[in-house]
């Protein structure tokens, strides 16, 4: 009777509050069996999150954390992730549903879209704020992290504006500080101040430029906004995204002058490019720093340093003498005051639900009749939608279904059953690695059969097309499992006919990464013909495992 309960509460679609909790609730209970950051002896190992949540930004609100990140193209937007002790995350909601421009974003916009937010809490209410580099910089508003999210709102306007980050002052005044992408204004390395309204969602007046980084600090960006003892503080990165440090400023004006200390560098480490981030003070009073590394085809993941203040500035990471700081590999877990459950993202998905797991990102904005889930018989149903009369390959159709690299070695493996439509030619379905260039294992109709083909696209991203190659003719009816075997971003595809051993399909592939992004893994349907009834895939599950 309870499960019945809980299954009527997921489908009202006037219960968004009810449905976002019921999600994160389920995904509390998985645990990763590729990546767990938690060694069980009150110790963690970096990173905290082996997956690409670039751009990371932290908050505590009583006994929780929430941690937003860039999402780019991908919707829904902005993931929003919860923990209670700063080492184990769930994915609570996105606050993007659908990203505006709509009608801009119905196909893909690789690399551009949601850019590095700042996520806060004032007077009740959650607040993020966030940049699309192309039109400006949004707010959108919240009384429950699990959403529901407002509508995004417009602060500033402009192209080129990116990195937002709001500062309440005791006093009443709102501040939003952010940064310049050098590819739309045609101006980077220099930070910028400006006055808001009281409360949060419009600028008034022109910004003042507090810091310019050309000399000392190169493409700094990404800054976040913080007031202690008197002093007005921006954390900030410079130097580039895969080479860069974290530079800290500090000013008793909010305008400046600010003075300057890097205070964390790869230093003897090997983790490259540590900076971009948010600063947190435990309950018990620990201070720790959440920053970024970007790792290739990984994406940039999330690592988890200490830090404390020594003389009004901060020291991050493993410091010696005044620093700066480097990063740590293991180290004790923040004093939250008790012991929390191991946790991670979801990865897996059974399809059992009437909603989508948190995991899954389209390409574009999504449409209705893409998708359909079906919890009484536990399948997630695909249709084949239409490529755009534009798309020269995978990388340019919308209605791709994706997840992050969970690790840098997994295996991933999905069952389904294909029903095109028999009128049709050239409708496909199956499993891909999708990045720059990408990968696929899939199912092609004719119209008397379906053959399984490999497909490789090397540069999509600059319109080359796709080059595939026979697996096997005719495939028998029924179920195929399809299977994806990654080992340091070397891929190996096969396949499995009804309940059989697996075999290799295709050569190795080199995953590459996306626009921004790291590469991803996930499945598709789609077809080149117009028509009144297209024909569908039933996937019946989706798993994340160790590598055989």
């Amino acid at each position: 009777m309870r499960s019945i309960f809980i299954r009527v509460l997921v489908s009202m679609t006037l219960q968004p509050v009810l449905l976002c909790w019921w999600t994160a609730a389920t995904a509390q209970q998985y645990v990763s069996s590729v990546w767990v950051a938690d060694q069980g002896d009150g110790t963690y190992r970096n990173p905290v999150l082996n997956a690409d949540y670039s751009d990371p930004d932290v908050i505590r609100v009583g006994d929780d954390y929430y941690l937003v990140s860039s999402s780019f193209e991908d919707v829904p937007g902005l993931p929003v992730l919860h923990s209670k002790d700063l080492v184990n995350w769930t994915i609570l909601s996105h606050a993007l549903e659908r990203q505006p421009p709509f009608e801009h974003f119905s196909v893909p916009r690789h690399g551009d879209g949601a850019w590095a937010p700042a996520i806060r809490y004032h007077d009740g209410r959650f607040y993020i704020y966030y940049p699309d580099p192309d039109f400006g910089i949004y707010v959108i508003t919240s009384k429950h992290a699990g959403g529901p999210w407002s509508a995004p709102r417009m602060v500033l306007a402009g192209r080129g504006l990116i990195d937002p980050c709001p500062l309440w002052d005791e006093d009443g005044k709102v501040y939003l500080v952010h940064a310049f992408a050098g590819s739309r204004a045609g101006i980077k390395s220099v930070l910028v101040i400006n006055r808001m309204n009281p409360d949060g969602t419009q600028v008034i007046g022109n910004g003042q430029l507090v810091y310019d980084g050309h000399d000392l600090d190169p493409t700094i960006e990404g800054p976040k906004l913080y007031k202690r003892h008197g002093y007005y503080y921006i954390f900030a990165p410079a130097g580039g995204v895969s080479t860069g440090w974290q530079v800290v400023l500090r000013s008793r004006n909010i305008f400046g002058p600010y003075q300057r200390k890097v205070v964390l560098s790869q230093g003897t480490t090997s983790i490259n490019g540590p900076h971009q981030g948010a600063w947190v003070t435990t309950q018990r009073g620990q201070d720790w720093f959440l920053h970024f590394q970007d790792r290739g085809v990984s994406g940039r993941v999330v690592l988890l340093e200490p830090m404390r203040w020594v003389n009004d500035w901060p020291l991050i990471g493993s410091v010696k003498g005044n620093g700066p700081g480097e990063p740590v590999l293991v180290y004790r877990k923040p004093d939250v005051g008790r012991a929390y459950p191991v946790a991670t993202p979801a990865e897996s998905d059974e399809f059992n639900a009437s909603i989508l797991h948190l995991q899954w990102q389209w390409m574009a904005n999504p449409r209705p009749e893409w998708f359909f889930t079906d919890s009484a018989r536990g399948i997630l149903r695909l249709y084949s939608a239409r490529q755009p009369d534009q798309a020269h390959n995978l990388w340019e159709v919308p209605n791709v279904l994706l997840q992050k690299f969970p690790a840098q070695s997994f295996m991933a493996t999905t069952k389904l059953v294909f029903h095109p439509n028999p009128k049709l030619d050239r409708e496909e379905t199956g499993l891909t690695i999708m990045g720059m260039s990408y990968a696929v294992l899939k199912l092609v109709s004719r119209q008397d059969a379906t053959d399984l083909v490999y497909g490789v696209c090397r540069r999509a991203d600059q319109g080359h097309a796709e080059l595939d190659t026979l697996v096997m003719k005719s495939v028998p009816p029924g179920d195929i499992r399809l299977r994806v075997r990654v080992t340091d971003g070397i891929c190996q595809f096969s396949y499995s006919t009804g309940g059989g051993e697996y075999r290799e399909a295709g050569s190795f592939f080199a995953a590459v990464q996306g626009k921004w992004t790291g590469a991803k893994v996930g499945i598709f349907c789609t077809r080149r013909e117009q028509t009144n009834d297209s024909g569908y895939a039933d996937f019946d599950w989706f798993r994340i495992e160790k590598p055989e």
